[in-house]
């Protein structure tokens, strides 16, 4: 068997009971399925949610909090139980996991974003298990992946996963919600996630964990879009992870035809970047960066917008919609001057990319629409 990249995401409605403590018997579960994909040659690293529901009760809260302090101080108590846990669980099968908190700032800022790359990287190559939460202890609401559904995409992503498989309490999508509708029926397999599948999938889900269905098909979304296949459903049985990735699972497969592998540098761009500043390009430009597979040349650009410096990330637009985004190599005051001085600088043999293709992404790439 061709050895594959998984990571696997595991809900709080799989991992908890209905009191919201962790479920020994689910955890074993869990264990067990991940234990027998790596004896099968494959590599996993395991994105859990549970922390705050594992925590609450021991802080006296009799349901899962809903301020951000409850929460941090829920998941400061709940973290260190749920990883003991699996390190209890996995010394059985003689697995080493590490912990590893990321938070949103971790992606959003480059060098940080890379180092995790490294690490996760470094994890793999010594056969240890990553597992992965969101350090919600220090999180704040602006600044967090809204649920582990899209921490477990981009993290796919980032390492360049063949599988992201999220393991929730329904077994898939339905063409309408199962848990009001006895008539719904499952949806076996997508190309593609539409506007139609979103509104389908909004609204089921857990109260245990903050995501639901909704959540979980934005995930997919994503990770199809950074050339990951994923797998949303639920199983059980040491055998459940390796039936899901050789496409026996009971859930839903998502897939796209399009979307190809992205590399770690645009992923940064496209997912995580700050802008700086906009672009406006002419038609021969768009058709260069779009159909052509070209860098952005000074040529092409008729207006600035914003105060940028080189190696900044900044939007092109056209006249009428968003184009891309990418790595600039000329401030905003370099550009308006070459602007002004478009004749000497189109004779110019010098000069060089406004934005080279290596560190360029088009809108489509990260789910924006254009026309």
């Amino acid at each position: 068997m061709e050895k594959k990249r998984v990571v696997v995401k595991i809900g709080s409605s799989s991992l908890t009971n209905s009191k919201g403590e962790i479920d020994q018997q689910k955890m074993i579960d869990h264990i067990h399925a991940v234990s027998t994909l790596i004896s099968n040659g494959h590599e996993v690293i395991l994105v859990s949610s549970g922390a705050v529901a594992a925590g609450f009760k021991k802080l006296g809260y009799p349901s899962r909090p809903i301020t951000l302090k409850g929460k941090q101080a829920a998941a400061a108590v709940g973290q260190s139980l749920l990883i003991q846990s699996y390190i209890e669980g996995f010394t059985n099968y003689h697995i080493t996991p590490a912990q590893v908190l990321l938070t949103r700032a971790d992606f959003s800022k480059r060098e940080r974003y890379k180092n995790a790359f490294a690490t996760l990287t470094e994890l793999l190559e010594r056969n240890i298990l990553p597992i992965i939460n969101e350090n919600d202890t220090v999180s704040v609401e602006e600044l967090t992946f809204g649920d582990n559904d899209m921490l477990s995409a981009l993290v796919s992503g980032l390492v360049h996963a063949d599988y992201l498989i999220i393991l929730t309490d329904v077994n898939g999508l339905y063409d309408a919600n199962p848990k009001v509708n006895p008539e719904a029926k499952k949806i076996n397999h997508l190309n593609g996630i539409t506007e139609d599948h979103l509104k389908v999938a909004d609204g089921v889900g857990s109260k245990v964990g903050t995501g639901g269905m909704y959540s979980k098909m934005i995930a997919a979304k994503t990770a199809i879009s950074l050339g990951v296949k994923v797998f949303i459903g639920k199983g059980k049985g040491q055998q459940k992870l390796l039936d899901m990735i050789n496409g026996n699972g009971d859930g839903t497969y998502i897939t796209t035809e399009k979307s190809a592998t992205i590399n770690t540098n645009k992923q940064w761009i496209a997912f995580h970047s700050e802008i700086s500043g906009r672009i406006f390009i002419d038609s021969g430009a768009q058709e260069a960066l779009l159909h052509e597979g070209k860098s952005l040349l000074p040529a092409g650009i008729y207006k600035v917008e914003g105060n940028f410096q080189k190696g900044d990330i900044v939007e092109v637009h056209t006249k009428s919609h968003l184009v891309g985004k990418g790595e600039v190599f000329y401030s905003s005051d370099e550009l308006e001057l070459l602007i002004r001085e478009r004749t000497h600088y189109i004779k110019s043999a010098n000069s060089k990319e406004v934005i080279h293709r290596d560190k360029w992404v088009t809108s489509t790439q990260w789910g924006a629409q254009y026309e």
